[in-house]
């Protein structure tokens, strides 16, 4: 299933939790019930924000290192010959620069390792 930004930020929602100012007496008897949970709206604002900042970034030809997640790195590809499959006419590609993604090791690692009850689809 892939994941979509609203799962992102209903995920973003689900997990950042906020410490109450105001002590109120049901803390005691439910420790869980001290904490505020982000709005929709301030988890979208989160959200959006942190995918304008790898953006900007990345526009800027500078590259992207998520720790433990992977880095976003920019290359520059020359323009080169290329050819249309369907008619077979000769045609030149720009030079443009792509984004490619390579994962962290510990991502990989956590990719790989068995799990009990894995089915591999093929």
């Amino acid at each position: 299933m892939t994941l979509v930004k609203a799962g992102l930020v209903e995920r973003v929602r689900e997990n950042v939790r906020f410490k109450r100012r105001r002590k109120s007496r049901q803390r005691y008897l439910f420790p869980e019930m001290d904490c505020d949970f982000l709005s929709r709206n301030r988890a979208t604002e989160i959200v959006n924000g942190l995918f304008e900042t790898i953006k900007e970034t990345l526009v800027r030809g500078e590259d992207v290192k998520i720790s433990g997640f992977g880095k976003f790195q920019v290359h520059f590809k020359w323009a080169r010959r290329g050819r249309n499959p369907r008619t077979g006419e000769m045609i030149i590609l720009d030079s443009r620069r792509v984004v490619t993604f390579r994962p962290s090791r510990k991502l990989r690692e956590r990719m790989n390792a068995p799990r009990a009850g894995n089915i591999h689809r093929q």
